[in-house]
């Protein structure tokens, strides 16, 4: 049974620990120069994994927390994949090698607004630049309104494996506070076409915390996203952060819930997700027990990276496109955001690298603690410790931190069995302020963060 006092913490502003450390407190003193030097240092006994950024939507939806912008003729489409195919050139002269692709991700945005033929020619650029096999797992974000025949033949032509759909909410009302109208009838059509071009392997976004959301509601989008057959179900809480996303004001006239509403929404979502078949993964993923993400948790090989919970195990992540992170042995590079300057450095022969982090060993290590804790909603930090050969034992390394804890155990957020963690089932929406504790950069961050729940 959590406190009074815990329950408190739903409100916390605390990072979703896609990395770490987090995005916020990359610095500009990292630029090209480092990232050429990490990407000719990759490791190739290891694959790695691909991340391109598409940048471009057909309407603006309101609740967007993304890098994007709206596109409303194909002209600035096409400019900005001249340059994603320059950039792609440039990492492989960078790297000198052609590495094996273990995982391939094109995100948004929306990697439709791509036509068929531009994506055609982006899987052969990919092929060139790198090296797939019959591992090779290729996943792409659709935004159902927009898809295409012609586009879905040419994501089969390139091999793709797993579609994931932006849906969000099927109900009439809440979809169009958010500016995000799609039918039920039409996103079932495109789901049809997707399988019969053998791409049925198939994931939906949901997201709760919107205008006009209720219990039944949420729990009707649960069933009709079941009813299509979706393996996978990402159900994320909406983040209201209007300083960075200003579009995001255009909800407030509709009426957002507080958090009390926010937790019955995720509590109902939750208790008919399972109800339907689903395992919950961390804190925000769903999928059917014979799942390949289910098998992960349960053999304790599920990771987190910027896409969210995953079983890529690649170490090595490089992003490509505006605003893209590439993850090295080495620390963390963000390209450029803004596409001017992405698009000039490319042109310029330089790996568009705006600002990043070399890692320290304590950061690998901090790391690890904070991935199992939100992969596994438990960590040994013993165990934790010794893998990454720290030189004090756990109770002593993580004293002040043990220490801190104990709020949050007194509250039921979190256990300590000697140097075991485990967040309790009920407690296991906040485990993001329980991995907070171990974030050394975090007391000092003026970053703002979306709330724990």
């Amino acid at each position: 049974m959590l406190s009074p006092e815990a329950l408190t913490l739903a409100e916390a502003k605390v990072p979703r620990y896609t990395s770490y450390p987090t995005a916020p407190h990359f610095s500009p003193a990292i630029g090209a120069a480092h990232a050429s030097r990490w990407m000719a240092a990759i490791d190739d006994t290891h694959p790695v994994s691909i991340y391109i950024h598409v940048p471009f939507c057909e309407k603006l939806c309101w609740y967007c927390g993304c890098n994007t912008s709206i596109a409303s003729k194909y002209e600035p489409v096409r400019h900005y994949f001249e340059t994603l195919l320059k950039e792609i050139a440039l990492a492989r002269r960078t790297i000198g090698r052609r590495l094996r692709a273990g995982h391939v991700h094109l995100g948004g945005g929306t990697p439709n607004a791509l036509n068929a033929a531009d994506l055609a020619a982006l899987a052969r650029a990919l092929r060139e630049a790198f090296r797939f096999d019959a591992q090779t797992r290729f996943e792409v974000e659709i935004d159902p309104r927009t898809l295409d025949y012609s586009q879905i033949a040419a994501l089969k032509e390139a091999g793709v494996t797993r579609a994931n759909l932006g849906i969000q909410d099927f109900d009439p009302r809440v979809q169009k506070a958010i500016n995000r109208v799609q039918s039920f009838e039409l996103v079932a059509d495109k789901l049809a076409k997707l399988r019969a071009a053998g791409i049925a392997s198939i994931g939906m976004d949901l997201i709760y915390g919107l205008p006009h959301q209720s219990a039944d509601t949420i729990e009707a989008t649960i069933d009709q996203s079941a009813e299509l057959g979706a393996e996978r179900i990402a159900l994320f809480g909406y983040a209201h952060v209007p300083w960075m996303k200003p579009h995001q004001k255009l909800l407030e006239p509709e009426g957002l819930p507080g958090m009390r509403e926010r937790m019955a929404l995720v509590e109902a979502a939750h208790q008919r997700l399972a109800a339907r078949g689903y395992t919950r993964i961390g804190i925000d993923h769903f999928a059917y027990p014979d799942d390949e993400m289910t098998r992960a948790l349960r053999e304790g090989r599920l990771r987190r990276n910027f896409q969210g919970y995953t079983t890529d195990m690649a170490d090595t992540l490089i992003g490509f496109g505006p605003s893209a992170i590439s993850a090295y042995a080495q620390g963390y590079a963000q390209n450029h955001t803004r596409l001017d300057q992405w698009r000039d450095a490319v042109d310029r022969a330089l790996v568009p690298v705006a600002r990043g982090i070399q890692i320290t060993d304590e950061d690998r290590l901090r790391r690890a603690v904070i991935e199992r804790l939100m992969c596994d909603m438990e960590a040994d930090l013993d165990a934790i410790c010794r893998s990454h050969n720290a030189a004090s034992h756990a109770l002593d390394h993580f004293r002040d931190e043990i220490g801190r804890l104990d709020f949050m155990v007194r509250g039921g957020l979190v256990t300590i069995d000697g140097t075991k963690l485990a967040i309790p089932e009920a407690a296991r929406n906040f485990v993001r302020v329980v991995a907070s504790v171990f974030d050394q950069y975090i007391e000092n961050s003026k970053a703002k963060h979306s709330v724990a729940v």
